[in-house]
């Protein structure tokens, strides 16, 4: 139950805490897979994979968070998307099948791409600039191609040959500055109907943030080994919870543990979905 905000944070309510993975063997799923499950029997709320389009070595981080969801039951997993270089409806479709896959614990980060050599990889576009109003219209087009299907719209009846209700499923029709995207999606609606979006600005349901007043849940970036009374602190300063990098043995070990001993952290999921562990309710359609 969340305790009342005041000018601080949520005082009396537990806090949340997230990881970002860095994985030294980049290239093997086992590993990854490891470092999840490890974060998973540490109860945390979820996990980040990190992305970018800058020629950097790496696994594509929706692909891999897909590859590690049937390998885990309750962590929520939130790849990274690049939305400077990419369509909407592309991302919307893949991360709606990741919580599929997942049975509702996709998630997705939002970041973008202003620098003019990842540009030159692509050759499409020279204008760089107001990026993240840009990601803002991206979240906009992702829900409502999220709803364009109504929960219900699915029929599959054999005896009949009838699939869907196209009654059921609707244009997005959405015109932008930078978008126009009709719709609707191919795929149906994800379970937790809208997939929690995060970023690093107020374009979505988690900031990521040194500011415990900007809108949405406010994760910190911290350090893992950050003391467990300066991270309480923050959390009464208005932090819904923390997004730790480096040593996950000290998280798990260490961390996690004390933060369990003193009431402000979870002993066991409470959720089945990322939304559930986020403290956010299934969103209902837009267009029902």
């Amino acid at each position: 139950m969340r305790g009342k905000r005041g000018e601080g944070g949520p005082v009396g309510s537990r806090l949340h805490l997230a990881v970002a993975l860095q994985a030294t063997e980049v290239f093997r799923a086992k590993h990854w897979a490891g470092l999840v499950r490890e974060a998973e029997d540490a109860k945390l709320d979820f996990v980040t994979f990190d992305d970018s389009l800058d020629g950097r070595p790496g696994l594509d981080a929706v692909l891999t968070a897909a590859r590690i969801a049937p390998l885990t039951s309750r962590i929520g997993l939130v790849p990274t998307a690049v939305v400077t270089h990419t369509e909407p409806f592309h991302v919307s479709k893949a991360i709606a099948t990741l919580d599929y896959v997942s049975k509702g614990r996709a998630g997705v980060e939002l970041t973008v791409a202003p620098e003019p050599a990842t540009a030159r990889h692509f050759g499409r576009r020279d204008d760089l600039t107001d990026l993240w109003d840009e990601a803002a219209d991206y979240v906009t087009v992702l829900r409502g191609l999220w709803d364009s299907w109504e929960d219900d719209a699915e029929i599959r009846d054999v005896a009949t040959g009838r699939f869907i209700d196209r009654e059921k499923l609707h244009y997005l029709d959405f015109e932008g500055r930078w978008f126009s995207v009709r719709g609707p999606s191919i795929t149906p609606r994800p379970p937790q109907g809208h997939p929690p979006v995060s970023a690093t600005e107020p374009v979505g349901d988690v900031v990521f943030s040194d500011d415990p007043l900007a809108g949405g849940l406010v994760f910190r970036d911290v350090d893992a080994t950050t003391p467990v009374d300066r991270l309480i602190a923050w959390h009464e300063e208005g932090f819904a919870g923390f997004r730790l990098h480096g040593d996950l043995a000290h998280v798990t070990g260490t961390l996690v543990p004390e933060l369990q001993r003193r009431g402000l952290f979870r002993t066991e999921y409470e959720h089945a979905t990322l939304r559930g562990h986020l403290g956010l309710t299934r969103p209902a359609n837009q267009f029902a």
